[in-house]
């Protein structure tokens, strides 16, 4: 007999304020082991040393989360200036450093040229794949890379505030890929005085913002009092939370099952899309796939089994 798969099947989004010190994958491993789930995922990283906002996807959420990881991200973000490092936060060693600190004109001054799209090289220590291995995993061993540049969006940078002259603290909407850190970099060289991240939130991605946060404590606190993992299942976002920005389709019971078979549907009606990549295909307020439309026939991409949890 095969071995029968542990947890339960919940699905849906627990979007984890996740703290300072922790690691994305240990995060996602403590918060499947609380809901007691078979599956569960992340959309997008989080370096350990930032704090906030984890989107984590249990069960058929999974299947929705590169649609996560493609939305646009927002983060604050703390700059010391005077020291550039190799890491571009504060893990790093010094490796250039000034007396000059730029005033806030000066800073505002800048900030025009780091918004649109913008060349970036990523930092040394990223997950940029280098003739197959990780730049992070290259750069601890001591080699020097010559990372390509390229480009991101930026669609808004704001200054916030200056606490003193030796740092400075920004907000950044941004597109997928984007490297902070990098930005921090940059934005040292340009005004002459070098200069890395010490602090980083994140507070947005794609549709979830700090309003659908849960900390880790809480989610513990749930369970040390009492409730077991299904006392939970009220703190998730439901699957199709994360397909806001995508059309949804209403179709009806039997095209709902043609469609979890692997089966097309013909739309008809004089109104019906001809064409559209991707839909949500919904019945009953509960999704059914997520699906193109070609010439008239709607096909499922990804199907959901939403029998067990949300």
């Amino acid at each position: 007999m095969g071995r029968r798969k542990r947890g339960r099947p919940v699905s849906g989004w627990l979007i984890l304020d996740k703290p300072a010190g922790l690691g994305s994958t240990k995060a996602v491993s403590v918060v499947r082991g609380l809901f007691d789930a078979k599956k569960a995922g992340h959309g997008g990283t989080l370096d350990p040393l930032a704090s906030g906002l984890l989107p984590i996807a249990l069960g058929e959420a999974t299947k929705t989360v590169s649609f996560v990881m493609d939305g646009a991200k927002t983060y604050r973000f703390t700059v010391k200036w005077g020291e550039e490092t190799s890491t571009d936060d504060t893990e790093g060693e010094v490796t250039q450093s000034s007396d000059v600190r730029p005033d806030e004109a000066a800073v505002i001054n800048i900030l025009a040229q780091f918004t649109g799209t913008i060349s970036q090289v990523p930092p040394q220590f990223s997950a940029i794949k280098v003739d197959g291995e990780r730049a992070y995993d290259l750069a601890r061993d001591g080699e020097t890379l010559d990372l390509a540049a390229r480009p991101v969006e930026i669609d808004e940078l704001r200054f916030a505030e200056r606490p003193d002259d030796d740092h400075a603290v920004f907000e950044v909407e941004c597109g997928k890929g984007t490297y902070v850190r990098a930005l921090a970099r940059d934005m040292g060289r340009e005004l002459g005085c070098f200069g890395h991240v010490c602090a980083l939130r994140r507070t947005a991605v794609g549709p979830f913002d700090e309003g659908d946060m849960i900390s880790l404590e809480s989610l513990q606190e749930l369970r040390h009092n009492g409730a077991g993992p299904e006392g939970l299942d009220e703190t998730l976002c439901s699957v199709e939370t994360a397909l806001d920005d995508i059309p949804a389709l209403a179709v009806d019971g039997s095209q709902a099952a043609r469609l979890k078979q692997g089966q097309s549907v013909i739309l008809r009606g004089r109104d019906a899309p001809i064409a559209e990549d991707p839909v949500l295909v919904m019945w009953r307020d509960k999704p059914v796939a997520i699906a193109r439309i070609e010439g008239g026939i709607l096909k499922s991409t990804r199907v959901f089994n939403l029998n067990g949890g949300q």
